[in-house]
């Protein structure tokens, strides 16, 4: 079994405001990217043909991805070689496509056409509604739930605030790459409100409901909260890469997702959500 050495950090080292402005301004930094590519596209982050309409296709052959390019029109928009199958490719073409004229090209072109789908442009705005109003719904639960659980601002809002972060960050690294969102990468965004809310509550409650100084509760909550964060993080990418050979793309989305947010989230537990608790807890109204 995989064991890791948590180390025992000295927060004394550090004040509050230095633990807070480190995530304070990356998540400030992600904001501006997201509202930036808001600006010039209309679209914090590109959408996928699940939410934008589209055909997908996968064909094997023996020509080249430039040359499957020139065989189609219109031209798909992206060519993904499969690793572990031999010539085969996915290609995505966007709303404007029929795709059984599509197919008539590919085998007009001598290409083994295995799989195709395709999303009508009207399917996919409703399935970006729904998308959006699932990560409103569990986003609201989850809020509603810290202050259920803590019945104290400092503390609950320590934990909306970190969990927002860890949805913004991954956000704004996607829209950096040009990931497109999808179905995948809403499922991971769906996945990672709970992850990341876990190792919050784990830590508020070591420091608030436990007996002991204030650093020895914290040193106790990191020893469980960090190595689950850590083996989540091995695990997801396990399974990022696995999904990636075998050409699953849901599933590499949600590893993907789950990697670039447990990734953040120890950022933000261990010095955002700690510097707020270490303030309400010295400094702030205890009651």
């Amino acid at each position: 079994m995989i064991e890791f050495e948590v180390p025992e950090v000295d927060y004394t080292k550090y004040s509050n405001r230095q633990l807070a402005a480190v995530p304070l301004a990356v998540l400030a930094l992600a904001l501006v990217v997201l509202i930036g590519a808001w600006a010039v596209t209309g679209s914090p982050v590109a959408l996928g043909i699940d939410f934008t309409g589209g055909s997908q296709m996968t064909v094997q052959t023996d020509l080249s991805a430039a040359d499957i390019q020139t065989n189609f029109t219109p031209e798909p928009e992206s060519v993904q070689g499969l690793v572990l199958e031999d010539n085969a490719y996915r290609l995505t073409f966007g709303s404007g496509a029929n795709i059984t004229e599509l197919k008539g090209q590919a085998t007009s072109s001598g290409m083994n056409v295995t799989s195709s789908g395709s999303t009508p442009a009207s399917f996919g705005a409703d399935s970006m509604r729904v998308a959006l109003f699932g990560i409103a719904i569990a986003f609201l639960g989850m809020s509603v739930l810290a202050f259920a659980l803590f019945r104290t601002f400092v503390p609950s809002i320590a934990i909306v605030i970190s969990a927002f972060s860890d949805l913004v960050i991954p956000l704004a690294v996607l829209s950096l790459f040009q990931v497109k969102l999808s179905l995948g990468t809403v499922a991971g965004l769906l996945m990672l409100i709970g992850y990341s809310v876990d190792s919050d509550i784990l830590l508020n409650n070591h420091i608030l409901r436990r007996r002991g100084e204030f650093y020895e509760s914290t040193y106790a909550a990191m020893q469980t909260g960090v190595t689950m964060t850590l083996t989540s993080i091995v695990a997801m990418t396990v399974m990022a890469i696995m999904a990636t050979l075998f050409g699953i793309q849901i599933m590499a989305q949600i590893g993907i997702v789950l990697v670039l947010g447990l990734s953040v989230d120890l950022m933000n537990t261990y010095m955002l959500n700690l510097s707020l608790l270490r303030w309400y807890k010295f400094h702030g109204v205890n009651r």
